[in-house]
């Protein structure tokens, strides 16, 4: 299995302290040595760190750690491989264009017989059961709507398509992912996920896995919210908010906007 990592918020926001602590996992206090990656939003592109190695004892891992680069939304993965080689071709997050904008992808688990699924325009490079699904998810999408949606109402219909699509392919296996479109942050939990929103009054975190302590109280402004979504919790002094398996959580602005 492997670990998730998202972050969404209304201010931009570096991504080192979480990522720090999924680094650790992979491969050093984890077994998720097979691969890691990084997506960082700027607006409608992003920037894709990906390595087919364990993130622990990167060089490119420990650049992105050492020169934060702030974005209002970022996703990130740490893989065992189940499905799949070990390559760069199957190194999460996956990105694909729709819309006119770039829309990111990672999985935790194994999602069997997600081939029975027909695909349509989208077509994987590497051979994960992860990719796949990506590509039947983004042909759900496009069928639901012709533009991305700008109205409320019509942001709705699309949260309502990525809950629906995910729980159609995910009926044969092990479905959480992490789904980024440029504003929105989707987080779906089939077995385990785990969010925190970090708002006033900030105050201080450790890393689980680590002696590494952020006063965040020191880093931001009253007024940010910032949202993380991990696998397990990446802290040990704050509280997370457990994932229902079969639930999907749609984040925007550093808030939670609905769950499905």
């Amino acid at each position: 299995m492997c670990e998730l990592l998202g972050m969404e918020c209304n201010v931009p926001t570096d991504i080192v302290f979480s990522f720090s602590g999924l680094a650790l996992r992979g491969g050093a206090r984890g077994p998720h040595g097979d691969g890691w990656g990084l997506a960082l939003y700027d607006g409608k592109a992003v920037r894709t760190f990906l390595e087919p190695e364990a993130a622990h004892n990167s060089r490119l891992a420990r650049f992105v750690r050492e020169n934060p680069i702030k974005t209002l939304l970022a996703v990130a993965h740490v893989r065992k491989k189940t499905r799949g080689r070990t390559s760069l071709a199957n190194t999460h997050p996956f990105v694909r264009e729709l819309w006119g904008r770039s829309f990111v992808f990672a999985h935790n688990g194994t999602v069997r017989g997600v081939r029975r699924h027909a695909l349509g325009r989208f077509v994987p490079i590497g051979d994960t059961d992860s990719e796949y699904a990506f590509c039947v998810l983004l042909g759900r999408l496009e069928e639901t709507l012709d533009v991305f949606p700008r109205d409320r109402a019509s942001k709705e219909k699309l949260w309502r398509a990525v809950a629906r699509a995910g729980e159609d392919i995910g009926k044969q296996g092990t479905f959480n992912f992490l789904l980024g479109d440029g504003t929105h942050l989707y987080a779906r939990c089939a077995t385990r996920l785990h969010h925190i929103i970090r708002k006033a009054p900030f105050r201080a975190a450790t890393l689980a896995d680590e002696d590494l302590v952020v006063d965040f109280s020191e880093v931001t402004t009253p007024k940010d919210r910032v949202v993380i979504v991990a696998t397990l919790p990446l802290t040990r002094d704050e509280v997370w908010v457990e994932g229902t398996p079969g639930k999907m959580w749609v984040f925007d602005e550093g808030s939670l906007r609905a769950t499905l």
